[in-house]
């Protein structure tokens, strides 16, 4: 069975930083409210790991405070709690990476003009887990290395990660193939790539200025860009249906 329908292009965005972060717009209002669900899922589960860890962020906070800008003194690994608590986040957050790809596919769904259901967050559980766990892993590993390099290179970097998890979930590809899918065609349309991953970011993180919370709205809206990139160069897939 194809997996693209063969269609006019005039509901998919021209291949322009533009036209992508304008298409991702349009679509992530029809489902920011679910996307918000997503976030605060992610946000709650992520918090049930500090009690667990026994890892104290208000002692960690008063250690910071008093260190007055030295932090040379300060062995953060040796902190009680930490080193668990940081190896239990890392698991939580490749467990709940599939909720990415929840977003991704109400975003399909609403360009279907589908109903949208909550039970549609969690079709990365359903379709294709383990290889969207391992891209998680792989493209975290790969942002980590490039802002631990003076932070820069993250920018320059995460465009060729922008078509992942579309791949991931309407290809049901592995996570080598997403991967090498990315690159590819990331490194042909270097520039577009890197105008709507640089745009996507900053409105994904302009939640911050709301006291913080407002993040919690902001960030999905980088999912939703990687959907509309993906139309952009591959074409929208044929509605997807699979049992709720």
């Amino acid at each position: 069975m194809e997996t693209f329908e063969e269609m006019d292009r005039s509901n998919i965005p021209n291949r322009t930083s533009g036209e992508i972060i304008s298409h991702a717009f349009d679509t992530y209002k029809g489902i920011f409210l679910y996307a918000i669900l997503a976030m605060v899922i992610y946000f709650l589960v992520s918090m049930i790991v500090q009690p667990l860890s026994g890892f104290d962020s208000r002692s960690f906070s008063e250690e910071i405070t008093s260190a007055d800008g030295d932090f040379s003194s300060i062995n953060i690994w040796a902190i009680p709690g930490m080193k668990l608590y940081y190896g239990l986040s890392g698991i939580v957050s490749l467990l709940l990476a599939p909720l990415y790809v929840g977003i991704i596919y109400l975003a399909n769904k609403y360009d279907f003009k589908q109903r949208l259901q909550v039970s549609d967050l969690f079709i990365g559980y359903r379709q294709n887990f383990l290889n969207i766990v391992i891209y998680s892993l792989i493209s975290s590993v790969i942002m980590a290395i490039s802002i631990a390099m003076c932070i820069l290179p993250f920018f320059f970097v995460i465009p060729l990660l922008l078509l992942g998890y579309p791949v991931l979930l309407f290809e049901n590809a592995t996570f080598s193939e997403a991967l090498s899918k990315s690159f590819k065609i990331a490194k042909e349309n270097y520039m577009v790539f890197l105008g709507a991953s640089f745009l996507g970011l900053l409105i994904s993180i302009a939640g911050i200025l709301l006291c913080g919370i407002g993040i919690v709205a902001t960030i999905p809206f980088y999912m939703v860009v990687m959907y509309s990139a993906y139309i952009a160069f591959c074409g929208r897939p044929k509605q997807l249906n699979f049992n709720n």
